[in-house]
Order: structure tokens, then C-alpha cells, then sequence
């Protein structure tokens, strides 16, 4: 399979009542996030039947998707690199020489075409799987203070998109009980002036709580809830009782 004939199916699945409400949900209007971008009218769970199919595409053809007019073929072509890292990715492969060469690359193709994951939708499905999966594990291009490097730059970009990898990346890290990528780059994200960037950093902050401990994040909002800006904080504490919520809005509010 190559990815023209991907993108020729892809293309005769177009739902055109489905691509008016996509347009609208993914702000695709003059001056909103998604300006300008194209959409099939698929549903996720159609392009990620064709993912399943087109999962051992050749990797050199992965750009070609990537590279698409379509949200949903650049979807396709992301979620094809989610599964061929995940594969190179287990537990038996985690010190293979190839493997790591092999998750190298495709961490390289993905950052290459990092402004291509144009949409939040993109980066939350993609983000997470691979970079947040490559920073624990080993890497033939660098150890922590590289990966710590590659974040920063992704961060201290003047893509959103870029800028959100950064921080969504990390569900992944405080999955495996690792906080401390989460508290770095929302600290660095707090003040984001986008609000895509508020919610990422409340939800982040959550699941660091949540998978790792809630005594850090009672710490961090200790150290930010009073300036932090408000979506950032109602997704930091959803998860705890009515009473603590109330708690840390007071404080917001002081």
C-alpha cells in the first residue's frame, strides 16, 4: 500500500453534512485556531480503520500523509507513526540497538512535521504516544539533558502547536509515575496568552495528580493558583472534592 492509494480511499469516503460540522468544531473560520484547514467528513474511528490497514506502510511514505491538504489523511499518517513506535516500543525491544534507531527516526519524522499535527486534536492523539513515550526510553540521540533540550525548543517555539507537544506530551511521563516533565513545562506554559494552552495545562497538571501524586500538585497550586488563569485551574482541580475545589478558586480569587 503507498500513500497515494491511501490518500485515493481516504478521498472516496468523503461526507460532505460530516465535513460542515468538522469545519465548525475544529474552528476552521477566518482569525480561529484552525484556520483554513480541510477537511473529509471522516469519522475518527473510519481513519483509524485505515491506520489498521496501512500500518506497515513503508515510513518513507509517511510524509506524504503528513503532508496532506486533509486533517484526516494527516491524522491517518500520524497515528501510522503512533503504531510503528508503539511496536518498536515494548518491553522486549526497549534496549534493542534497531529498535532504538528505529524510534529515533520516527521521533525525527514526527518533530520534522511537527506543524503538520495542526489542530489540538492532532497533538493529543500523536504527542502523548510517541514524544512523551521516547522520553523514557533509551535514545541513540541523546540522554535527558537532550530530551529535556528537544522540549524546550518545542516549547520556546512560536507554533501553538509545537507549544502544546511540549506539554501534552507528558500525560505519557506522569503515566509511568514520572512528574517532574509535567511540572516543568507547565510552569513554562502558565501564562500562555491561548486558551488551548490553559486547558492542556490543567488537564496535565490533573493526570500528574492523579497518576503520580496530588501532594505535588497541592504544591504547584500552592506556588500558582493565585495567578494562574482560571480554565488552567478549574482543569487542575476537577478531580478533587467540592470542598478543596472551592478552596483553590478562593485563593484564585484573592
Amino acid at each position: 500500500m503507498t500513500a497515494r492509494e491511501i490518500i485515493d480511499y481516504m478521498e472516496s469516503l468523503r461526507n460532505e453534512e460530516q465535513r460542515r460540522v468538522l469545519m465548525g468544531f475544529f474552528k476552521t473560520g477566518p482569525g480561529e485556531y484552525g484556520e483554513g484547514d480541510e477537511f473529509l467528513g471522516l469519522k475518527v474511528p473510519q481513519t483509524r480503520e485505515v491506520v489498521q490497514a496501512a500500518k506497515d506502510i513503508a515510513l518513507e511514505e509517511v510524509p506524504t500523509l503528513l503532508m496532506s491538504r486533509w486533517h484526516e489523511v494527516r491524522l491517518c499518517g500520524l497515528l501510522v507513526l503512533v503504531a510503528k513506535f508503539e511496536r518498536l516500543a515494548t518491553k522486549r525491544l526497549q534496549n534493542d540497538a534497531a529498535a532504538i534507531r528505529g524510534r529515533d527516526e520516527i521521533l525525527t519524522m514526527y518533530l520534522n512535521h511537527a506543524e503538520q499535527a495542526n489542530n489540538w486534536d492532532l497533538v493529543d492523539l500523536s504527542a502523548p504516544k510517541i514524544l512523551g513515550h521516547w522520553l523514557l526510553l533509551p535514545s541513540g540521540l541523546g540522554d535527558r539533558a537532550y530530551k529535556l533540550k528537544v522540549l524546550d525548543e518545542l516549547a520556546q517555539s512560536q507554533c501553538l502547536w509545537r507549544q502544546r507537544m511540549s506539554i501534552v506530551c507528558t500525560w505519557k511521563t506522569s503515566q509511568q509515575g514520572d512528574a517532574s516533565w509535567c511540572l516543568r513545562y507547565a510552569a513554562v506554559h502558565l501564562h500562555h496568552p491561548h486558551d488551548l494552552m490553559h486547558k492542556a495545562v490543567g488537564w496535565m497538571l490533573r493526570e500528574m495528580g492523579k497518576r503520580c501524586s496530588m501532594d505535588l500538585l497541592r504544591d504547584f497550586l500552592r506556588q500558582h493558583a493565585p495567578t494562574m488563569p482560571r480554565t488552567a485551574l478549574r482543569y487542575a482541580i476537577e478531580k478533587m472534592s467540592d470542598e478543596e475545589r472551592r478552596y483553590w478558586l478562593t485563593v484564585k480569587e484573592l
